[in-house]
């Protein structure tokens, strides 16, 4: 009888959970939001590029930081390899500790210093220091050398939910910022004196820059180039990344957690004897950027994973110097379900094409809840 009961009151919970998760996805808007992206006054754009202006050197340092077990791919590689090619400033990656960097959601790197290495070389600091999204906000080394760095006068620049890192440093208490749509609300409850301004992809505020997600890195590092080296240069580097225009403008009521992204997400994972490897072969030479975003979309299908496989296990030397450890070797990688190809196209090029390649083998729906994670004005078309 006992046990009768215990079963009964176990499928009881059961179907008010489900019951309850049911009516949670039917309260999420059916869509996301059909949103105009506002201009943007010349002034606005101005005063962007002076507090960005190089704080301390007329060549500048630039350190991109990260913690060894899980930074975010595309911020993490992306500043480094967009600015290493414009060649307007010394940029090094760091990490808080010695051994490579893990970056998810795909690909794992070599560090150029540790943290602690980069202080015994240069004790008077970075002029910016470029935080990525990383798997925890309260890694104490990052805070404390991110706080230290500030007191030196770099100017830190927060890349999509890394500004929740720089929050946490108490360095955005009291400015206005942004950051990823998803984790905006999250930001904002923990530190309530930050003003967050809508429907820009950066925003700086004394010392401190903050973009929206994961795609806003790259037109965020070109009006960077632009305020260091001039329009002119930035508009070459824009050229060789196959980016049409990087102002601020964003729609940001476009990004929302809305029920079809919820029911595909769910649906993907369920379906977890559909799950492949995605083969992303790594040569010598390739263009980082590209790398960089081919592997992170197509490991936020939830359908897939990006496998980096090369012809040994060594580390290989991207176009800019990123050295990337590939996950397997040859023999292994091209058994993957799926190559993909679009590596060797320009970074803005080579992102579309993924997408387009996820719509094709997963459908429509998967290819945009890919593009809403990265925070990228892309939807799938008929």
């Amino acid at each position: 009888m006992l046990k009768r009961h215990v079963i009964r009151g176990a499928l009881t919970l059961l179907l008010l959970s489900l019951a309850g998760f049911g009516a949670w996805i039917f309260s999420l808007p059916p869509a996301p939001a059909t949103a105009e992206t506002p201009s943007v006054a010349k002034q606005e754009m101005d005063a962007l590029h002076a507090a960005l202006k190089p704080p301390k050197r007329k060549r500048p340092l630039v350190a991109v930081v990260g913690i060894n077990d899980a930074t975010e791919t595309t911020d993490y590689l992306m500043p480094t390899g967009i600015l290493r090619r414009a060649d307007v400033a010394d940029v090094l990656t760091l990490a808080t500790g010695p051994g490579p960097v893990t970056l998810y959601p795909a690909l794992t790197v070599e560090a150029d210093a540790t943290l602690a290495e980069f202080d015994a070389r240069n004790p008077a600091g970075a002029d910016y220091v470029i935080v990525p999204a990383m798997s925890r906000d309260d890694d104490p080394a990052v805070l404390a050398w991110l706080r230290e760095q500030s007191r030196k006068g770099a100017t830190v620049i927060g890349v999509c939910a890394g500004a929740k890192v720089v929050a946490a440093a108490g360095l955005l208490d009291g400015k206005r910022a942004t950051t990823h749509w998803y984790y905006l609300r999250e930001m904002l409850d923990k530190h309530p004196s930050i003003a967050y301004v809508a429907d820009r992809r950066v925003v700086a505020d004394r010392g401190v820059a903050t973009s929206t997600g994961i795609s806003a890195s790259m037109p965020m590092t070109l009006i960077l180039i632009e305020a260091i080296a001039g329009r002119q240069k930035a508009e070459a580097v824009a050229a060789d990344l196959a980016m049409a225009s990087w102002d601020i403008r964003h729609a940001s009521r476009a990004f929302k957690l809305t029920r079809p992204f919820a029911t595909t997400v769910l649906a993907n994972t369920l379906a977890f004897w559909k799950r492949e490897h995605v083969g992303v072969e790594l040569q010598p030479g390739m263009d980082e950027v590209s790398l960089a975003l081919v592997a992170d979309a197509w490991s936020r299908t939830y359908r897939s994973r990006a496998v980096s496989f090369a012809a040994s296990p060594k580390a290989v030397a991207t176009r800019n110097r990123i050295r990337v450890i590939p996950e397997t070797t040859t023999a292994d990688g091209r058994a993957a379900a799926y190559t993909d190809t679009f590596v060797h196209q320009r970074p803005a090029q080579a992102l579309d094409q993924t997408l387009h390649a996820i719509d094709r083998r997963y459908g429509a729906r998967t290819a945009d809840v890919v593009a809403m994670q990265l925070e990228y004005p892309w939807r799938a078309t008929p």
